[in-house]
């Protein structure tokens, strides 16, 4: 689409994140709110709606919506109901859904971002409220009929409702990453978007920039990664102003996204809020949330992700990059501090952390307190690679994976393998001045001003010695071999 013409809108979006809470049982009921297992054992009477069964509410999941709510400087709610939202679903046995209306546990609050530019922004939330999962449909290929598995209705949600304040795809993005974070670190949500825990509604429109009234809302439905609820918000503001520019008229509608066309599609009509006929609940009783219940749950927080970003920044003395990075995962930023507990050497902790340690769990798929990689053998490795005994890149390369192998002493692998470095001149100076002397056209090349040629002649050092040559010495004595040179 032409830049100039989407330069004209402005695009507003809502984000609706729905988060399945980590409780062992459902909110209503003590069916198993596991994922997985074989279809339709994690059901019972409650959760296949038997006449006669009453709901009842589960209190861990009042607490960790709280804890949310609390993360995310909200109002909590001290007098709540619970109300039927009667839309047909399928795959929910009673044929409506138990959520909150009018009384949210949550109300208002904001979610802090960083934009692309490192500046801060506040995201409004409109409420985070506590509903019932539903079940799944599915749909085999050449089948006529459709299977439903019940295992997930009944599971304890959280909805996180922003305010339509978020104006670009990359907010948008970041406003869902900061949420899987908060709900990681405060353990209330496993964050897990391949299997549906953690996954995002969102609903887009377009206006003429300048313009106050918003415009006719599409609701994009249930992406679950950060990269496709970007793309979903990039496709749809760009199909809302082409047909704006046609003249054509804008269907309020819920339409899905289809992460391999990166496109979306038209699934139904947008319901409003009368088509789902809420009224409050006859089986449920009030629920009263206590100034010592609320206080009880306050002290049980934990650090937050930007707390733990602050104290990166300010008491290890870290470059807001590595802050970032580190206090993304709850696991990592708490290993850190483990292995600070043991050196001071904040930033080695962080480069090791950011570069081999990372590259080895996304390879693996696994976080750091999965792995077996104790906070003092990532030490020992920092003290030999800082004590000059090796080098970062043999450290990462070779004494790296046989440390995550074994309980062997680090400073024992390298001499084993024969990965100490050397540190004498006597033995790295015959070296340099053989490269020196089968690279006289490189020579010339430096000695014209192309300094950046060193790169090369170290590169053959450390290929001729194995690796074994200390860098800092082998660069030392290779430009002062240099600079006795005349041309």
């Amino acid at each position: 689409m032409d830049k100039r013409i989407q330069e004209k809108y402005e695009i507003v979006v809502g984000l609706e994140v729905h988060a399945q809470l980590l409780t062992k049982t459902k909110i209503y009921n003590s069916d198993a709110a596991t994922f997985g297992g074989e279809a339709n054992t994690h059901v019972g009477v409650i959760t296949l709606a038997h006449p006669g069964t009453l709901p009842k509410l589960n209190k861990v999941v009042v607490e960790q919506a709280i804890k949310m709510g609390l993360a995310c400087h909200s109002e909590i709610s001290r007098h709540q109901v619970f109300d039927r939202k009667n839309y047909f679903y399928p795959d929910l046995p009673k044929g409506y859904q138990l959520t909150q209306d009018r009384t949210p546990i949550c109300v208002g609050g904001h979610i802090t971002i960083k934009t692309k530019v490192g500046n801060e922004r506040k995201i409004e939330l409109n409420r985070i409220h506590i509903e019932e999962d539903a079940g799944k449909s599915i749909h085999l290929e050449g089948q006529v009929d459709t299977l439903l598995d019940f295992n997930r209705a009944g599971v304890a949600l959280i909805e996180i409702v922003t305010n339509p304040v978020i104006h670009t795809p990359e907010e948008a993005g970041a406003v869902f990453a900061e949420i899987r974070k908060l709900v990681r670190s405060l353990g209330i949500c496993d964050g897990n978007m391949e299997e549906g825990s953690l996954r995002c509604d969102a609903n887009v429109s377009v206006r003429l920039k300048g313009a106050n009234a918003l415009g006719k809302k599409v609701e994009i439905k249930n992406m679950n990664s950060v990269r496709n609820v970007q793309r979903a918000v990039i496709h749809e503001a760009e199909r809302q102003i082409a047909l704006l520019e046609k003249g054509e008229v804008i269907v309020s509608e819920t339409r899905t996204f289809n992460a391999d066309t990166g496109k979306t599609y038209g699934m139904r009509t947008k319901e409003e809020l009368n088509d789902y006929r809420y009224f409050p609940d006859p089986d449920l009783s009030p629920l009263f949330v206590s100034e010592e219940w609320l206080q009880k749950i306050q002290a049980e927080m934990p650090i937050l992700p930007q707390q733990m970003f602050e104290k990166f920044v300010t008491v290890y003395g870290l470059p807001k990059y590595d802050a970032h990075v580190l206090t993304e995962s709850k696991e990592l930023a708490f290993y850190f501090e483990s292995v600070a507990q043991l050196t001071n050497r904040f930033k080695s902790i962080s480069n090791w952390l950011m570069g081999p340690v990372k590259s080895y769990l996304n390879e693996v798929g696994k976080e750091i307190d999965q792995v077996g990689l104790r906070p003092d053998s990532l030490q020992k490795l920092i003290d030999l690679v800082e004590s000059g005994k090796v080098s970062f890149a043999v450290a990462a390369q070779f004494v790296f994976p046989e440390v995550l192998k074994s309980s062997v002493e680090p400073l024992v692998i390298a001499q084993r393998l024969n990965l100490i470095q050397d540190s004498n001149a006597d033995a790295i100076l015959p070296v340099i001045k053989e490269v020196i002397k089968e690279f006289p056209l490189k020579v010339e090349e430096y000695k014209n001003g192309k300094k950046g040629i060193v790169a090369m002649f170290m590169g053959e050092v450390m290929k001729r010695t194995k690796g074994k040559a200390d860098p800092k010495l082998a660069n030392e004595l290779l430009t002062n071999e240099l600079s006795k040179i005349n041309i």
